[in-house]
């Protein structure tokens, strides 16, 4: 299992302020039940970094990593025959497997969860008595546990990051015009040196209508494009950015800057083998090499593909004790606010980084690798 991140030594900080708000009962009941104290507020907000240097020195070298779907046996015959039902929610993305517990799952089970993941871009288990400390021990299976430097995590647990609408709404004013940044199609942490692989989500409370989740496809997003498209931007790189910005501490007159970091377009999954593409509107910022008017009509067209087909998408309706597992290589998200914080919603989300992204000329597309492909695919 991999170990949680550790981060150098912060000295110029924003300090953190106690959270006022109140818990929604069956969270409060959950964390009370895994033990987590509670007696100095919730959630943690670790103090934020000021400074572009410091957070650029956050897990900026190259780590080993062996994706946990590269040990399973494709077959996933230890997995799925434990489940009581297997539901495909839509022809290309998106899973549902009933009757299984994700704390009970062996280490073999494990590795067949991330091979299905991997293919299916994002998995469910609905009904899950999970506590965060059980999620975090999950995610460690998969990957080093992202320890973000300034999100709100469950107290005594870095890398159990708070996902609480109504706390994002106490920071920024929301209305229906103006929703929660969340509502957006996005992929996370793609500054990073070495991005996110898995993302496991669990929402303990949950609104009675609305605040569902869409995800699209990154592979059939790439198999969208003509042959002659795919050719054209095959090997070529672009520049990736945080949803962050900081000070440069040479320069802290000279305004916000961000993270950034160069990844390839098209990124090839290590356990499937297959093609995706890899890029999100708010993140994705310019094409190597290009200039900005050309680069931006490429994005353009592809943010659009990857955004607007609906046959390569799946939105997931939640209930309460339901959680969302999900490969960031492969897939953007998307949740929706149309509940307007009427109604509360929390989870706690658990991502394990996963490998430098890397491009394979010779990869095929999922398509090509299932035999589905068409005589133009």
């Amino acid at each position: 299992m991999a170990p949680a991140a550790t981060f150098p030594e912060i000295v110029d900080v924003v300090q953190p302020k106690k959270d006022k708000l109140g818990l929604p009962e069956p969270t409060r009941l959950r964390l009370e039940k895994a033990g987590v104290d509670l007696s100095e507020g919730y959630p943690y907000r670790p103090a934020r970094p000021l400074y572009l240097q410091d957070v650029y020195a956050i897990r900026d070298h190259d780590r080993p990593y062996t994706d946990a779907g590269s040990r399973a046996d494709p077959e996933k015959r230890a997995l799925l025959s434990a489940a009581k039902d297997v539901v495909h929610l839509s022809t290309h993305i998106g899973t549902e497997i009933v009757g299984l517990q994700l704390k009970d799952l062996t280490d073999q089970q494990r590795d067949e969860l991330a091979l299905l993941i991997a293919e299916r871009s994002v998995v469910f288990f609905r009904d899950q008595d999970l506590s965060p400390q059980q999620q975090l021990e999950l995610g460690q299976h998969y990957g080093e546990i992202e320890v973000h430097p300034q999100a709100a995590h469950v107290p005594g647990l870095p890398g159990t990051t708070v996902i609480w609408p109504q706390l994002f709404a106490s920071e920024r004013a929301t209305d229906f015009r103006n929703p929660v940044g969340t509502q957006a199609w996005h992929t996370d942490l793609v500054h990073e040196r070495q991005p996110a692989g898995i993302t496991h989500l669990h929402n303990d409370t949950v609104p009675t209508i609305g605040g569902d989740t869409l995800w699209s496809s990154g592979y059939s997003a790439y198999e969208k494009l003509s042959p002659t498209f795919r050719r054209m931007i095959d090997g070529k790189y672009a520049v990736y950015r945080s949803a962050h910005a900081y000070l440069d501490r040479e320069d802290p007159t000279a305004g916000p800057k961000y993270i950034e970091r160069e990844h390839p377009l098209v990124r090839t999954h290590p356990a499937t083998g297959w093609k995706a593409l890899y890029v999100n509107r708010p993140m994705t910022v310019r094409i190597v090499g290009l200039d900005k008017a050309e680069s931006d009509v490429i994005l353009g067209y592809l943010f659009k593909v990857y955004e607007d087909n609906v046959d390569i998408q799946c939105r997931f309706k939640w209930t309460a004790g339901t959680s969302a597992l999900w490969d960031n290589r492969i897939t953007m998200h998307n949740a929706s606010y149309d509940y307007e914080g009427r109604e509360p919603r929390h989870g706690t989300r658990v991502t394990s980084l996963a490998e430098k992204p890397f491009f394979n000329p010779d990869a095929p597309t999922r398509r090509q690798a299932l035999g589905i492909a068409g005589p133009d695919e």
